[in-house]
């Protein structure tokens, strides 16, 4: 049960996985713990959480069974998300109070960290950006579109969920490599924001009567690169346009979520998806970016930091306040009611 206590540097407020979802996370499938706030050993530091990232992957993490680049999470157990944290209290040789940095400190006011996944972050002005176009959504696309992806200047690059954390940051990078970006999007206004604000050349609502005909119409020479996270009706209006040769990096598939054992299962698409895979020769590689945090994340912190800071790449959040308020705004984003990186500011 949730209530309105308010923080306070005494109390520490944590919200735990009470029920595992059927279907979308509802209200009930969370519990609300409050005790004191912890107290760092020899070689930690107490972190207060300034923002906190609500991401889709964390649907997966509450069912019984993992996806398996992570364990489920426990009944009892914290909610995980990566954090813009504040160090409070160090007994920690590399850190001092006052200190930002990027934790993991999940769905909770404060945290203990023995350091080893900490990631300083040097004051900014938006700070949760280290958690949205400067953070793992954007290193998601990076490295999808540029490792995977590959696009060459003239080429036709699809994005799913156009306008979210991910696949705003997608079309925007490969606008800059010279490809022509459509975007798939839910509704009239996300389309209208991929074109006219992230510079998309064209958009398409997937909920328009003549998805199929009209993505095909905004394809006329076909489809190069497809980056995917969603899964379901686009992948099946996208398969068809693909070229021979075609690229499609692979992140995700939120269209399929929140599905369980009493949802309608619909058509199969595996013998369609792997038919346009052989016929067109398609490259798929599915990736997890927790993999590329050792060799390539210094890298796009640079590339990325200097897009964004000299207006090439716009930078889009959507902030919850309250973390009481985490509950439903992951709702929210797993149903696509936001734009960009959805982050929930703390009570300070």
């Amino acid at each position: 049960m949730m209530t309105n206590l308010k923080p306070g540097p005494d109390v520490n407020r944590r919200i735990t996985l009470a029920a595992h979802p059927n279907g979308l996370p509802v209200a009930s499938d969370f519990h609300l713990v409050t005790e004191p706030v912890p107290r760092p050993g020899e070689g930690q530091v107490l972190l207060r959480t300034h923002f906190l990232s609500l991401d889709p992957y964390m649907r997966n993490l509450m069912d019984r069974i993992g996806p398996g680049y992570a364990p489920p999470v426990p009944l009892g157990g914290t909610m995980p998300g990566g954090t813009v944290s504040r160090v409070v209290d160090s007994r920690h040789p590399n850190y001092r109070p006052g200190d930002l940095v990027i934790a993991n400190a999940g769905w909770q006011d404060y945290s203990v960290s023995d350091g080893n996944d900490l990631l300083a972050v040097a004051d900014m002005a938006r700070p949760s950006l280290a958690l949205g176009a400067l953070g793992m959504p954007g290193f998601t696309a990076h490295v999808g579109l540029l490792d995977i992806g590959q696009p060459k200047a003239g080429e036709t690059v699809v994005v799913a969920a156009a306008t979210g954390a991910v696949g705003a940051m997608v079309g925007q990078i490969a606008k800059l490599k010279g490809a022509r970006v459509v975007g798939i999007a839910g509704g009239d206004y996300k389309c209208r924001q991929a074109v006219d604000d992230l510079g998309f050349d064209a958009c398409v609502d997937r909920h328009a009567p003549l998805f199929g005909e009209q993505l095909a119409a905004a394809c006329p020479a076909g489809v190069d690169v497809y980056f995917e996270n969603v899964g379901g009706d686009v992948l099946s209006a996208v398969l068809p346009l693909l070229n021979s040769g075609a690229r499609m990096p692979l992140c995700g598939f939120v269209a399929h979520y929140n599905d369980s054992a009493a949802s309608s299962p619909g058509a199969n698409q595996l013998p369609q998806f792997l038919a346009a895979i052989l016929q067109k020769r398609v490259r798929v590689q599915g990736f997890i970016i927790l993999d590329y945090y050792g060799e390539r994340f210094d890298e796009f912190r640079r590339e990325m930091g200097e897009w964004v800071n000299h207006g090439k790449v716009k930078a889009v959040e959507h902030v919850v306040h309250g973390l009481l308020n985490a509950p439903a705004a992951l709702s929210d984003l797993l149903q696509g009611r936001h734009s960009g990186k959805v982050v929930v500011r703390l009570e300070a």
